[in-house]
């Protein structure tokens, strides 16, 4: 048995399609989306269809049976042998639908619950209730009999350590054994018995209990200082501490020759600060990213265009519709909730469903545009953020063309004065887009449709469209090194770091 063909397959290979009236006609092109398929036939006829294994249209191209020929797509002898013939598809092969795995749970191994014992060891226990282990030989408490009673010859050979000398030779310093019971002491902070606290310890005796005397000579020198070069005038923490300072390139860090010290140029670098804050406290009070919106936003409504505000939370049958759950890397960046829902990591659902609706109400073209945060699960980087501003404008009907989509991103860079360049690229979602470049960052990828992926969200005419993202746009404008000064922010106000 094999896999039943799904129908995008069998368009391919029969080249014809067979109507509800079993009339066959032939395929001039078709798109395919995740969900549906769309057929122009040789006689200007569009069907859009489930793109469905198991559909009625599926079935009837499966078979090799058919009414009559359409008299319009004139179809040749061989297209209409290949559909009754169907050297491609072995009808004694039975076809099924490839079955789905089923999760099996995993076994869940117990663990174990049991603790560990510890027996405390007593320091007045006897020596022969001692654990042998924890008792080396040569720290045998001596209590019981004193050193200066017991003759060295009365002592076992295994017990008696090596420096066991008459008390009578130990130095005047040394305090003899008789006089301190080694019971008044724990075990691993006697010495030897006859040993002073400078001398060498013995083998048993364990590397924890040497005295400070032991440890070389050249340990207590002071260090020189090291000479630094002009590049690490700054070091690390100061380096940073001044990038977060500069709002642009206002000091060459990595040739410190010619610049003040740290103490002087934080101080100047604060001041600096602290001023234009109080100047925008005085004079505008507009935070940039704000204004930033009103000013896209009555720019784009001069030429046209109707804003709309939705949901942060958008349904996550969007995301499959849009086809980031066949990317892996995207579906991963999507902030997904227990409730089927995620917060967007575009606006383009929205607005399609929008571009549907507005259609039937609204004269054409129909012109819309939203300006709103989008959330994405991106690398930490100076470009990218998590939480970020998106604009979106899409034109839909007359008028929609390459020409007209590139003259308006023109017109609106150049009310932002903001340089760009045009490059052609490809994305999953949209195929063949319109990049904008601002150097080697890409401000906008704009798209001429229809595309395939139209068809799922019942948009059925040409369409142009872009987006951008503002705290991009405000990185380019106003030079910032990182793009998290001009975005959604505890720790940026237009540009100029809270912490001074």
């Amino acid at each position: 048995m094999a896999d039943r063909p799904t129908l995008e397959k069998l368009v391919k290979q029969n080249d014809v399609w067979l109507s509800r009236n079993d009339v066959l006609h032939g395929i001039k092109k078709y798109d395919v989306s995740s969900k549906k398929i769309r057929i122009v036939t040789d006689c200007g006829e569009t069907i859009t269809v489930n793109n469905s294994r198991r559909s009625s249209s599926a079935r009837s191209l499966r078979n090799s049976k058919y009414g009559k020929v359409c008299k319009h797509c004139k179809l040749s002898e061989e297209r209409i042998n290949k559909f009754v013939s169907k050297d491609f598809y072995d009808p004694a092969i039975t076809y099924v639908e490839p079955q789905q795995k089923k999760s099996v749970p995993k076994k869940v191994e117990k663990k174990s619950t049991a603790r560990p014992i510890s027996i405390p060891v007593s320091a007045e226990w006897p020596a022969a209730a001692q654990p042998a282990a924890a008792q080396p030989a040569a720290a045998q408490p001596a209590a019981a009999q004193p050193a200066a009673t017991q003759p060295a010859a009365a002592q076992p050979a295994a017990t008696q350590p090596a420096a066991a000398q008459p008390a009578a030779t130990q130095p005047a310093a040394a305090q003899p054994a008789a006089a301190q019971p080694a019971a008044a002491q724990p075990a691993a902070t006697q010495p030897a018995a006859a040993q002073p606290a400078a001398a060498q310890p013995t083998a048993a005796q364990p590397a924890a209990a040497q005295p400070a005397a032991a440890q070389p000579a050249d340990s207590n020198k002071t260090k020189e200082p090291v000479s630094m070069s002009a590049k690490d005038k700054f070091s690390p923490s100061q380096k940073k501490r001044l990038e977060t300072l500069m709002i642009s390139d206002e000091y060459d860090l990595d040739n410190p020759d010619l610049l003040p010290e740290f103490a002087a140029l934080e101080a100047e670098l604060t001041a600096r600060r602290k001023k234009e804050f109080c100047d925008i406290y005085e004079n505008s009070r507009e935070h940039m990213l704000a204004k930033l919106e009103r000013d896209i936003s009555a720019f784009l409504i001069s030429k046209g265009f109707i804003e709309i505000k939705s949901s942060l939370l958008i349904p996550e049958e969007y995301i499959v519709r849009m086809g980031i759950d066949k990317d892996v890397e995207l579906s991963k960046q999507v902030f997904r909730t227990d409730d089927g829902q995620c917060l967007r990591p575009m606006l383009a659902p929205v607005l399609y469903n929008y571009l549907r609706r507005l259609d039937k109400i609204l004269p054409d073209p129909v012109k819309i545009f939203e300006i709103g945060p989008c959330y994405r699960k991106e690398s930490d980087g100076s470009s990218h953020l998590e939480e970020f501003t998106m604009v979106n404008f899409c034109q839909m009907g007359e008028g929609s063309t390459r020409e007209n989509l590139v003259q308006l991103i023109d017109e609106f860079l150049t009310h932002l004065g903001i340089s760009y360049e045009i490059e052609g690229d490809e994305c999953m979602v949209y195929g063949a887009t319109i990049d904008i470049m601002h150097g080697d960052l890409e401000l906008s990828s704009a798209v001429v449709g229809p595309v395939p992926m139209d068809m799922d969200w019942g948009v059925n005419k040409p369409w142009i469209g872009a987006g951008f993202g503002l705290e991009r746009l405000l990185k380019v404008k106003h030079n910032f090194k990182n793009i998290k000064r001009g975005s959604r922010s505890e720790f940026y106000y237009n540009g100029i770091h809270t912490n001074l």
